[in-house]
């Protein structure tokens, strides 16, 4: 991230491995007093944690729907209540969609897909409703070379993404608001 900045710039991690929604306000907390902005990339976890879904048993399509979309209900509720904790800082803030994981097995990566693209749904709709910057994690890393596993991102792939936050962190003003950022 730090090669892709302007001299003078500084970048902070805050994220934790393994965390889900529920911890990014305690991630908030330890946010440097300086900073001028948040890149918001939570959600693949809480996906994995409700994965366990696809594997449940259905009677008919919509029993099947009717599955995916308690999971949703759950994580938009989960969702937006950490965003107003993020809005809440004062900071200008983009948020990131969930990736579309790399699973060697073609349909697992087809129905993970499909289930994530319920979630997305979700993180484009609150980013767009609130005026947030959305960056597209799905069309920045878009090859398999851009992963080092199936669910985390490669070094090509964390160019990719970084090069698109530095594109966010230098927007002029009257660029913000619902822009997508997927190059």
């Amino acid at each position: 991230m730090r090669a892709v900045l302007p001299a003078g710039w500084q970048a902070s991690l805050i994220a934790v491995d393994g965390n889900v929604i529920a911890d990014v306000p305690q991630q908030l907390a330890r946010c440097p007093e300086g900073a001028s902005h948040l890149v918001v990339s939570v959600g693949g976890n809480d996906a994995l944690r409700a994965s366990a879904v696809l594997e449940r048993t259905a009677r008919s399509v919509a029993e099947a729907l009717a599955l995916l979309v308690e999971v949703r209900d759950r994580f938009q509720a989960e969702y937006s209540a950490m965003l107003d904790a993020v809005q809440a800082t004062g900071r200008a803030a983009a948020i990131c969609t969930i990736y579309d994981p790399r699973y060697p097995d073609p349909q697992r990566r087809r129905l993970t897909g499909a289930a994530l693209a319920l979630l997305n749904d979700v993180i484009t709709r609150e980013a767009f409703t609130r005026g947030s910057p959305l960056i597209d994690l799905r069309v920045l890393c878009g090859e398999d070379a851009d992963f080092a596993n199936p669910i985390e991102p490669s070094v090509q792939g964390g160019r990719k993404i970084a090069r698109a936050v530095a594109a966010f962190l230098q927007a002029r003003p009257e660029q913000q608001g619902s822009l997508v950022f997927a190059r």
